[in-house]
């Protein structure tokens, strides 16, 4: 099945099981990000009409999540928690030695299609902090001289 196939599926599935839902905006991004992993740029407009929605309010949700992507993610998606406890615990250095490591800032993905870098606030592993969550495996008490040897020992 092709992208554009994917996409069309995806958007129609996801309007079907919201169709006559009130508040069924978040419902059918998540129902579309869960099933091809972003809510393509071409599905936005179909949304919006089906739910009296112009592009631009839907954009603006899609925009102010930062839950959502509008492109495809890498293969892996690495999660950064920028909460105070993971901050306080040497998060900062942990996000600056993967975007270093990585050639990427937060919410971008590697030009090789293998990592995309996301900021969250909250993991809910403050004890361990701080942490990750790689494709929702999570991983605790990282430091930033650990990030070479997490890549390399393939944890990420």
């Amino acid at each position: 099945m092709s992208e554009k196939d994917q996409t069309v599926t995806a958007v129609d599935n996801a309007l079907d099981a919201n169709a006559g839902k009130e508040g069924a905006l978040l419902p059918i991004l998540h129902h579309i990000q869960d099933a091809i992993g972003y809510v393509p740029e071409d599905g936005i407009e179909r949304i919006g009409k089906s739910l009296g929605l112009s592009r631009a309010e839907v954009h603006g949700v899609i925009s102010f999540y930062h839950h959502f992507r509008t492109s495809p993610p890498g293969k892996k998606v690495i999660q950064v928690c920028r909460s105070e406890a993971c901050k306080s615990m040497g998060g900062d250095a942990v996000a600056e030695a993967l975007k270093t490591k990585l050639g990427i800032d937060f919410h971008q993905t590697s030009s090789d299609g293998e990592y995309s870098l996301e900021a969250v606030y909250c993991l809910g592993h403050c004890a361990c902090a701080p942490a990750l969550m790689v494709n929702d495996v999570p991983l605790a008490r990282v430091t930033a001289s650990r990030v070479d040897e997490v890549i390399a020992m393939g944890e990420i």
